[in-house]
């Protein structure tokens, strides 16, 4: 599905980056190794409305590469969307930015039923190597309408890859390796992300490939923590408050909600014999579900999840707090399943 070459040069090089520089470094380096890579969408000649199409050094990606390959368009996500897809069955390779996840829901019939199904339809004659950039999560003050995460309706369809990186290093290699995908990526970054920093290795990383973002015990961990995106921070506090309890906890970080790194959470799950699920979204039929259940099915581990209430995300600072799931929360879900 996807090539994961990379030079001698690149695989020792190091960067301390953003969320949102990482991603625009690996973009800038996959058109510049390949000229059918292009990016369209709303505000992208002035970088991005979170800075994501500018280089480290201040450029516009526009000003690098023209608009014939940074693309501003109208304010119209089913255009852009219809547009990408008709782009990448033609032979490109287009980045298609929706701004946020909320505003997709107005591309959803050309991702959802153009773009999932195309390869299947037609025998694998056509096929969209489309990277649509869908950002997630609550963002403060921004109320129900730019604050949800959708990963579960993606996840959900056939066709999809399905994306969420939760630091710099892992914005740049995932975008690299779903740049590099045959097939179409909804891949979600985190709102509140965008100016996180930390060490960013040059190099792709492998889809479906999860990661221990908490190590807990060198011998046996009480339970596996599970997550993805912004999530994965708050689980990692949670861990270090239960270890000072003498509670240990590993966290593994999905990265990728779909295909998602099955034998790395039922190892760590069938070792802790408990499992707790965590994620931003509403709990009621979000992903951690079908974590839960698919642990449940093949390992004795007890299983638990924790997101948020079904309610909308509050304008005000004590509504959206309702909707967040923090490390008090967090630890205290750990602390309820290990005492079932």
């Amino acid at each position: 599905m996807t090539d994961f070459a990379t030079t001698p040069d690149n695989a020792q090089r190091v960067s301390t980056l953003t969320y949102a520089q990482a991603a625009a470094v690996a973009l800038e380096e996959a058109m510049r190794a390949n000229q059918h890579v292009v990016a369209m969408g709303e505000d992208l000649g002035r970088g991005g409305v979170f800075g994501q199409y500018r280089s480290p050094d201040g450029r516009n990606l526009l000003d690098i590469f023209g608009e014939e390959r940074i693309i501003d368009t109208p304010i119209s996500e089913a255009t852009i969307m219809g547009a990408g897809v008709g782009m990448a069955l033609a032979g490109l390779r287009p980045v298609v930015e929706m701004r946020v996840a909320d505003f997709a829901l107005c591309a959803i019939d050309e991702l959802v039923n153009q773009a999932a199904k195309n390869r299947y339809m037609f025998g694998g004659q056509g096929r969209v190597p489309l990277v649509a950039r869908l950002p997630i999560g609550i963002w403060t003050a921004s109320a129900a309408q730019h604050s949800q995460s959708f990963e579960s309706w993606f996840a959900h369809v056939p066709g999809l890859v399905v994306v969420a990186p939760s630091t710099p290093a892992d914005n740049y290699g995932l975008l690299r390796s779903a740049l590099r995908c045959g097939d179409p990526v909804v891949y979600m970054e985190h709102k509140e992300l965008w100016g996180m920093q930390g060490e960013v290795a040059h190099e792709p990383i492998e889809l479906g490939r999860a990661r221990v973002a908490f190590a807990g015990s060198e011998k046996r961990n009480d339970v596996t923590i599970v997550s993805w995106s912004r999530q994965v921070h708050a689980c990692a506090d949670a861990a270090r408050e239960l270890a000072a309890q003498g509670v240990h906890a590993e966290v593994i970080d999905l990265r990728t909600i779909w295909p998602w790194d099955k034998d790395a959470v039922l190892a760590s799950a069938s070792k802790s014999r408990h499992l707790l699920v965590v994620h931003e979204a509403v709990q009621a039929a979000g992903f951690g579900a079908e974590v839960a259940a698919t642990v449940a099915e093949n390992t004795d581990a007890r299983v638990a999840r924790l997101g948020a209430p079904r309610i909308p995300v509050g304008y005000a600072h004590s509504l959206e707090a309702e909707s967040r799931v923090g490390a008090a929360r967090i630890k205290e879900a750990a602390l309820r399943l290990l005492k079932r």
